[in-house]
């Protein structure tokens, strides 16, 4: 009779434990992913590219892997772009984010408890563009000249580079702050004289309205902007299953990518859904490896990168204080989703000059 009884309450007890831990897991879970991106497309689209988060939610990535668990994924695209995504985590309103070296920068520098979870993107090429009739022919001729740039973004660490490149200082010149498409309209009316910006300048250019008078590609990366995937310390730690699942989904998305790298045209088209053009897109990124540029690999390169960054963005009095860039980063999630997936060997890391080790 007693191990008739010690059956049923093992029977019993087992019973209780398949009804209550999947209770209490789910219950655990957050009813939504909170995903930010700071920039927006032609006419403030909720849409970007370039980049591996940019891309895993133009294929609707994350929400097919959470889909089954009943969380939702919201994304909020900011024209405030760095500085908004910084606003809504200083707010707690933001699990996970793409953020541009600068603002992420300044955001950790200024006491944001957010964590680096994986590389999305280095070497990004600025642009320098003025109007199709303008007598400006260098980024020397800007001195005295409006010229506008998204204030606190990568761009504008970049910016402040260049400027000094030709002998100017952003005192010597009428600095605007302005988000990229109002930017763009403003050199259509020719209310500015010059912007920095992205890859977007070259479907201006293209349609007749406006010159690019200075490019990075294939200049100094100094110059270049870079950026990172980053998330709220205090889901990673209350979460710490799910944050494991969206950086393995954010790799899936840089696999995808890298699988492109000979014949990038899909990338191309899937990346026009943000109102840019397949060409600017195209002419961007030739003679550019995609599966370099995007890897998501947390390496002596992109520390490299980012250390300078810290220093430069100091230097030119963006932030008041500099940081230990090792203690900012949290690598567990990138290196258990690359062996789980089995991508140990997809991307070579790259020394502290960039060239692949190997």
């Amino acid at each position: 009779m007693r191990l008739e009884s010690n059956k049923w309450t093992a029977w019993l007890l087992a019973i209780v434990i398949a009804i209550v831990l999947p209770a209490r897991a789910l219950a655990d879970a957050p009813k939504e992913i909170r995903m930010g991106y700071p920039g927006v497309g032609v006419g403030n689209r909720p849409a970007a590219a370039g980049n591996a988060v940019a891309t895993m939610h133009l294929r609707g990535m994350l929400e097919d892997e959470f889909k089954k668990d009943g969380i939702a994924i919201r994304w909020s695209f900011l024209r405030g772009a760095g500085p908004a995504v910084n606003e809504l985590y200083a707010n707690n309103l933001l699990d996970f984010s793409l953020l541009g070296d600068l603002p992420s920068i300044v955001g950790r520098a200024s006491g944001l408890h957010t964590r680096l979870l994986a590389g999305q993107s280095v070497r990004g090429n600025i642009y320098v563009s003025v109007p199709a009739d303008s007598p400006v022919r260098s980024v020397a001729d800007l001195r005295g000249k409006r010229v506008a740039v998204a204030k606190g973004t990568a761009t504008h660490l970049a910016a402040g580079k260049i400027l000094e490149q030709f002998g100017l200082t952003e005192k010597d010149v009428r600095l605007i702050n302005m988000e990229n498409n109002v930017a763009t309209a403003a050199i259509v009316t020719g209310d500015i004289d010059a912007a920095f910006g992205g890859s977007n300048w070259l479907g201006l250019r293209d349609q007749g309205v406006s010159r690019v008078i200075f490019r990075t590609t294939g200049g100094d990366p100094k110059f270049t902007s870079n950026s990172t995937f980053i998330g709220n310390e205090e889901f990673i730690k209350r979460y710490p299953e799910i944050t494991q699942r969206v950086v393995k989904t954010v790799l899936l998305a840089a696999r995808w990518l890298a699988e492109q790298e000979s014949k990038p045209e899909p990338v191309y088209q899937l990346w026009t859904r943000t109102g840019f053009t397949y060409a600017s897109y195209k002419e961007d990124w030739t003679n550019e490896s995609m599966k370099y540029k995007t890897s998501p690999l947390i390496d002596p390169y992109l520390y490299a990168r980012y250390e300078f960054q810290i220093t430069e963005a100091k230097r030119l009095g963006l932030i008041r204080q500099t940081f230990d860039f090792k203690e900012w980063v949290e690598p567990r999630f990138l290196e258990a989703a690359l062996r789980e997936l089995q991508l140990e060997k997809l991307w070579l890391p790259r020394d502290e000059s960039g060239q692949p080790k190997g």
